[in-house]
């Protein structure tokens, strides 16, 4: 097992970063009334005590908030990063602070350290494990395989997550149960799209001081999250055109009134690109090619490998930092095509980054901690493999949030029940 240090040991001056930290904190906190409700369940009832929990997220101000509410809960956690820019280190050293909660997230650190910090995540020896990418899952069966006789179960927060946890369990390697957290309403209709689209757009408009209006923002991508930031990116009246491979997305975004054409036509045209497709080599070299002086290449998938840089690095005849954020590559012809992120997740990476509004993410933190308590209450009734998170558990959380807005909605009688649920009514 690694002996990587955990953040507190990385930093020169704890005290000032984890009094930073907890100021971020306690500010999202206040816009997260599924979290405070769940808090105070979690602190009375105690439903995972005794419980070890080991997680790979972007740790940032909200994240945050639902470790502490897991450790609430009666927990153990460890925890680090999902990505290697999108950790707050000031964040990541309030949580180290707590007595339950041992942070291994510092951003920056190389693909070495960044496998190091989850080795020591699972040198906690985890029952429970919550991802974001699905590294941590994949890292405790291949590398420590005894380890799963122990853990009751886990849950995945992102779509890459989801879709790599699919292809495990269709192999037959996938050994404890996984909620696919992604793959709910609360997560989808709402994180996904809303979060997706605003943050990846605010961060690109940050991360630049461009406007949108007027310009052609390429799409590539048309699922839940591509959807977000084709809808945000026409709000601010820009001209959005779609790159997709499945049939029915595609005609799905031309009924939208979207402008669909592959990637290589899209690319003579679109100024600023954002890919969401979470496959890789999705803008490359025959694309680099034709793009416009100026462009201006961003990904909103959860890996860095959407953006082909190495064949744009070796079209470069020079290459230099043009802003804070942004890698300038120069093509001999004189053309600037412009990087964000590294080509990393562009609204957590970038360096002025606060990932997705507050609001739709504790939304989705609410799911994975109703995940985790079914885990640990229910855990005998799941065998190995993906699971669906159960529908109740995604409504418990749309109550709480409807209720906290102060939303009444209607309720079915019993009579529109029992109509519902039979099929002996004729016309």
């Amino acid at each position: 097992m690694s002996d990587y240090p955990p953040i507190s040991e990385h930093l020169d001056d704890v005290e000032s970063a984890r009094e930073e930290g907890r100021r971020k904190m306690d500010w999202a906190l206040q816009h997260m009334p599924i979290l405070n409700e769940l808090r105070d369940q979690f602190e009375a009832e105690k439903p995972l005590d005794g419980e070890v929990i080991g997680m790979a997220m972007h740790v940032e101000a909200k994240t945050a908030n639902l470790v502490e509410l897991l450790a609430l809960g009666g927990a153990e956690v460890a925890i680090t990063g999902c990505n290697p820019l999108s950790t707050h280190d000031d964040v990541s050293a309030a949580l180290d602070a707590n007595d339950n909660i041992t942070s291994y997230a510092v951003r920056g650190v190389g693909d070495d350290e960044y496998y190091e910090a989850i080795e020591s995540v699972i040198s906690h020896e985890p029952t429970i494990t919550v991802d974001d990418g699905m590294d941590m899952v994949f890292a405790i069966h291949e590398e420590y395989p005894e380890l799963i006789d122990t853990i009751v179960g886990g849950a995945e927060e992102t779509t890459t997550g989801v879709h790599r946890l699919r292809a495990m369990d269709d192999d037959g390697e996938l050994k404890y149960p996984v909620f696919a957290v992604n793959d709910t309403p609360m997560k989808r209709l709402f994180d996904n799209i809303h979060g997706t689209g605003e943050s990846s757009l605010a961060n690109i408009a940050m991360t630049t001081n461009v406007s949108f209006a007027s310009k052609n923002v390429v799409v590539a991508g048309y699922g839940y999250c591509g959807k977000g930031v084709a809808k945000k990116a026409a709000g601010q009246n820009a001209n959005v055109i779609v790159a997709e491979v499945e049939p029915r997305r595609a005609l799905e975004a031309h009924m939208e009134g979207y402008d669909v054409m592959p990637m290589n036509e899209a690319a003579k045209v679109g100024d600023i690109f954002v890919t969401t497709t979470g496959n890789r080599d999705i803008i490359t070299e025959e694309d680099f090619e034709v793009m416009k002086d100026g462009a201006i290449l961003s990904n909103a998938g959860h890996f860095d490998i959407e953006i082909d840089l190495d064949a744009l690095s070796d079209l470069a005849v020079d290459e230099y930092e043009a802003r804070d954020g942004v890698q300038a590559y120069e093509m001999e012809d004189g053309r600037r095509l412009n990087v964000l992120a590294e080509g990393r997740l562009v609204n957590l990476a970038s360096p002025i980054a606060l990932g997705h509004p507050i609001e739709v993410m504790d939304q989705s933190f609410g799911v994975q901690a109703v995940c985790v308590r079914e885990l640990v209450e229910n855990g005998d009734d799941y065998d190995a493999g993906v699971h669906d998170v159960p529908d109740e558990l995604d409504k418990e959380v749309a109550e709480i949030k409807l209720d906290a807005e102060g939303v009444e909605i209607d309720t079915l009688t019993d009579e529109q029940r029992e109509y519902m649920g039979s099929w002996s009514h004729g016309t």
